[in-house]
């Protein structure tokens, strides 16, 4: 029996190709997952990013689907979020080949059911690790076929739906799309709109050979920022690997917050559905639950990762959802998360006034922010208790372990200190008043944790 905790992640499934991945091991999670959702579709639609190996990967699990008599649909070429609105429109679970910001060697797979419904752990991951760990059963009967659908004009086309930009005035904009999927879909999405696109690296290549495409990193935006500032935009764009997630700087080239772009989203969405629910995860800066309630809505608090963020969703009936890794999730998006979307509603939010990006989101960025800080340590959990027992027993500090370990202190500031859902990492999120008290809470837990 083999072992495949190391790349059968919280939700999705992960690993170095060739080492940890092969055609073999994905043909058997295609079959796998066949088998979970058999009972509820006939079908399964399947995309891929650019990646070299992504392709040949898709087709295995394609094979390992059909070996169990369900049809496959494939979208061939796809962000994730095109994925799932595929999932959503076509009404079918679907399966999406990429690493996300992950290195060239990666490869992996998100899952969903129907309908975009999250994949993880505790919804299905766990029985496809263990159907594929003791060995996939054969079927006897007819295999399945695999046909070929279009779906990026039809995504396109639904987004524009969504978040309309024909009124505004013109905005130009820069997007650096990192060689990723952004390359694929930036050009339809916004096809005959008042946005001017100036494209950076928006060719289809998986070996990210101008820098990673993972654009919470600072050094990933340094392109991006010179780009905005060199043509005067009105503002900038980072997507990663697949295009799921989406990065903002203003005209000056400072980036803007992803709490902040969720606290200005959510501003819109409850203006159209005054006293709804917005959810928010617990690294997300506490500016959003205070705009959130200051705008008549209800925050909800959640974990980190798409399908807990998703699940109290569905749960909450919650009408948009955001997490500080610029993941951004909309119930009219069938409650997954799409980064374009977002995009539109920041750039919608521009258009409707005069002023520049920089001053229409200064009201949503009250606080100073660490951004992550990751630390490789040899036993995460020791570290994590080692926090816990320096902080505890001080006067007004409270601790809550929802995820990872957080702690707030008597001022107000705050961190979060987890362990990664896909990487031998402990992540660091520090909140305070200033910069100043935030290096210096910073520097504390750090000195703990790299002891």
């Amino acid at each position: 029996m083999s072992d495949l905790s190391g790349i059968v992640k919280a939700y999705d499934i992960r690993g170095v190709v060739g080492e940890q991945l092969n055609a073999d091991i994905v043909r058997d999670f295609g079959a796998a997952f066949a088998l979970l959702i058999k009972p509820d579709s006939p079908s399964v639609v399947v995309g891929h990013d650019m990646r070299d190996s992504s392709p040949g990967l898709a087709a295995a699990f394609a094979d390992g689907v059909t070996s169990q008599g369900l049809d496959v649909v494939s979208i061939g070429l796809a962000s994730t979020d095109q994925l799932y609105f595929a999932s959503g429109s076509l009404n079918m679970p679907g399966a999406m080949f990429t690493a996300s910001h992950n290195p060239a060697q990666y490869n992996g797979i998100k899952l969903c059911r129907s309908g975009a419904a999250p994949v993880g752990q505790d919804s299905g991951l766990a029985e496809i690790r263990d159907t594929v760990e003791q060995g996939v059963p054969s079927f006897a009967g007819q295999p399945g076929k695999v046909t070929q659908r279009e779906t990026l004009g039809d995504y396109a086309s639904y987004l524009r739906e969504l978040v309309d930009l024909s009124g505004n005035r013109p905005l130009k904009v820069v997007v650096d799309a990192g060689n990723g999927m952004g390359g694929h879909t930036v050009p339809k999405v916004f096809e005959g709109s008042t946005v001017e696109i100036v494209p950076m690296y928006f060719e289809l290549d998986g070996s990210f050979p101008n820098h990673e495409a993972n654009p919470l990193d600072p050094a990933n935006l340094v392109d991006l920022q010179a780009k905005v500032r060199a043509v005067g935009a009105d503002a900038g764009l980072a997507f990663d690997g697949d295009a799921d997630r989406c990065f903002v700087v203003d005209e000056r080239g400072e980036p803007v917050s992803p709490s902040a772009v969720t606290a200005l989203v959510a501003v819109r969405e409850l203006a159209k559905e005054p006293g709804g629910t917005i959810i928010h995860n617990l690294i997300t800066s506490k500016a959003v639950p205070e705009i959130v309630a200051e705008h008549g809505g209800k925050p909800v608090r959640t974990r980190v990762g798409h399908s807990f963020i998703k699940e109290k969703m569905a749960e909450t009936g919650a009408i948009f959802g955001g997490e500080h890794s610029a993941h951004y999730y909309f119930r009219d998006f069938w409650r997954a998360d799409t980064g374009m979307l977002a995009a539109l509603h920041v750039l919608a939010a521009l258009g409707e006034q005069d002023g520049p990006l920089s001053e229409l989101t200064v009201s949503y960025q009250r606080y100073a922010a660490s951004g992550e800080i990751n630390s490789t340590v040899r036993d995460q959990v020791a570290s994590q208790i080692a926090v816990k027992d320096a902080f505890s027993g001080r006067n007004g500090v409270t601790v809550d372990e929802l995820d990872g370990l957080t702690v707030e202190l008597a001022d107000g500031s705050w961190f979060n200190l987890r362990a990664s859902n896909t990487e031998p990492l402990l992540r660091l999120n520090v909140e305070a008043a200033d910069a100043a008290a935030v290096d210096a809470l910073a520097d504390e837990v750090l000195a703990i944790v790299r002891a």
